[in-house]
């Protein structure tokens, strides 16, 4: 079969609208997906965007009775702080993962923190309290001393600090976060 150039510039004019059409349709999903993700709230260093996915809401809410509430967001402990493309880099690679496991409804009944959090959190532990910590030992204005190194963590011995024993979502089912209402509004 042979095609005209009347029917070749046919062709061309409906590929052009629909290329157009399904931008514009892939444009839109792109910012509903943003706008209900509330992406851009991941930006900034607020602790309330941690608690944008429901499972977070115990961490949240046992970090707010904390002390560390006074001084500290989630970002000041679990985002590293030793150069803007790190910290920027495990923030997008974080929230990657974390917007994959509960977009897919794949987060466990218990969180736990990954071996890079693991490394970050520790590294901020000292970061922040570096007039308590010495190459290898740590003092404590109380009279307290042990040894950090190898397998050792923070931690260890400051188990309830700052998220206490949460263990997992129904660990604290009575606990609201802010943002929820106690009665369901008509």
């Amino acid at each position: 079969m042979i095609i005209t150039k009347k029917e070749r510039k046919g062709i061309l004019i409906i590929r052009r609208y629909l290329t157009v059409f399904f931008s514009c349709i892939a444009i839109a999903l792109f910012f509903l997906v943003i706008s209900l993700s509330n992406a851009p709230s991941y930006i900034k260093d607020e602790p309330d965007a941690c608690i944008n996915c429901h499972v977070m809401v115990p961490q949240y809410v046992s970090w707010e009775k904390d002390v560390h509430k006074l001084g500290t967001t989630c970002n000041d402990c679990h985002v590293p702080h030793n150069s803007l493309v790190d910290h920027f880099w495990f923030k997008i690679k974080d929230g990657l993962r974390h917007a994959t496991v509960f977009s897919l409804r794949w987060e466990p009944q218990v969180i736990r923190i990954k071996p890079a959090g693991i490394r970050v959190v520790q590294n901020n532990c000292i970061r922040c309290h570096e007039k308590l910590v010495k190459p290898g030992i740590f003092s404590m204005t109380a009279g307290q001393t042990g040894i950090i190194g190898g397998d050792r963590k923070c931690w260890d011995c400051h188990r309830d600090v700052p998220h206490g024993r949460v263990q997992g979502l129904a660990s604290s089912s009575l606990v609201r976060a802010p943002g929820q209402d106690s009665k369901k509004k008509d």
